[in-house]
């Protein structure tokens, strides 16, 4: 008898091709072939001699792994080292490293929310934001894209506890969230305000200490922050910063610290030797900025739409989602990797190239790059027949 509990997956498949969704994975050699505006490696710390040191050193000290959960085995002086110099370094009372900065979000939407509590989310946070609204079992309310405003109604109309949360820089366009704004909101409605500070960390803020310390709401009472270790910091990892009794709360509840394996002991060296580079060198931040505008004046100059960068992505609008897969293939031709980003991906529909803009590109690279675009963007037929 024919059995064929799949076959549904085809018909996906099939939609995908015809709406040019699909994505393939493309594994990399170890020696970079292509010039890099693809990474989130903001600061150009995954491969630097110091950061590469410390991860090496960890894993011979400690082993290739933590061996379990924090609660059980996974938790090493090493993990604490770390989770003291990132609420140092960030200006939070405390901190948690978790595996990814996906379960740092998870992480800190579920213990921190719950039924009967209000969540007021922004319509262009990142899925691991999404994903964590709807596992909290809270209502969700999704607010307009940087609409402050729309946040204080959707409080007005509730009554219990709440909590606003939005990405400090948004991964998409690159734009800033209005956080003294919110942060005043929540104030106001007691609430809490819990932000992703993924691409703000090592690029805002003095020193890159932050898009909150660049505000003035790093340890603030009812003010939490997650990130991630693998991008400015060029490791892996993620972490919750807040109050004490905050973090205290996420090691007794938050179901992605307790069940999951602690955070490899090369990741936490890593980012240890990471903060360290950063903290001899706070330049890196304000060149990952000044690469950033660089760009985008270059490549508004030469016809393209881009967005204005806030911190150090740089968003270049792409007529149709064919038309952005045609033009990252192009730039890889060329010798250049782009993201490609395309629904769902992105929240508004419209397909993006976009662009990291790293401490250490060269001049010489940035006119490159921005060559490259310009020469393989899609003419305005190739838009009209996508």
């Amino acid at each position: 008898m024919s059995f064929a509990p799949f076959d549904w997956i085809d018909a996906e498949a099939r939609y995908r091709a015809a709406a040019g969704l699909v994505r393939t994975l493309r594994p990399r050699d170890a020696e970079p072939e292509l010039l890099d505006l693809a990474s989130n490696d903001y600061l150009g710390l995954t491969r630097h001699p110091e950061v590469t040191a410390a991860a090496a050193a960890a894993a011979r000290r400690w082993g290739a792994g933590a061996t379990g959960s924090r609660l059980v085995t996974g938790s090493t002086t090493l993990h604490a080292e770390l989770e003291r110099e990132l609420a140092a370094f960030c200006g939070f009372e405390a901190a948690l490293v978790l595996s990814s900065g996906y379960a740092a979000n998870l992480a800190a939407l579920t213990a921190l929310s719950g039924r009967g509590s209000l969540i007021v989310s922004d319509a262009g946070n990142h899925a691991s934001i999404v994903d964590g609204c709807r596992l909290s079992r809270a209502e969700t309310a999704v607010a307009p894209h940087a609409a402050p405003d729309a946040v204080a109604k959707a409080f007005g109309a509730h009554d219990g506890r709440a909590l606003a949360v939005t990405d400090s820089v948004f991964s998409v366009d690159g734009d800033a969230a209005p956080l003294p704004a919110l942060a005043e909101v929540c104030r106001s409605a007691n609430a809490a305000l819990l932000v992703d500070d993924a691409h703000g960390l090592g690029v805002l803020g003095d020193g890159g200490r932050g898009a909150l310390a660049a505000a003035g709401l790093a340890g603030g009472d009812g003010v939490v922050a997650t990130l991630t270790l693998s991008k400015s910091l060029g490791s892996q990892g993620g972490a919750v910063l807040g109050p004490a009794r905050v973090i205290d709360h996420l090691v007794n509840t938050a179901r992605t610290f307790i069940f999951d394996t602690g955070l490899a002991p090369a990741a936490v060296g890593g980012a240890i030797g990471a903060l360290g580079v950063l903290r001899r060198e706070p330049e890196r931040a304000a060149r990952a900025r000044e690469v950033a505008t660089a760009l985008y004046t270059r490549l508004t100059a030469a016809g393209l739409e881009a967005v204005r960068p806030d911190a150090a992505v740089v968003s270049v609008r792409a007529p149709s989602a064919d038309a952005a897969v045609r033009w990252a293939a192009d730039c890889r031709t060329a010798g250049m990797a782009v993201g490609c980003f395309r629904p769902p991906s992105v929240p508004d529909g419209i397909s993006r190239l976009r662009l990291t803009a790293r401490a250490d590109l060269t001049e010489e690279q940035i006119t490159t790059a921005v060559a490259t675009i310009a020469a393989t963007a899609p003419r305005q037929a190739d838009a009209d027949v996508s």
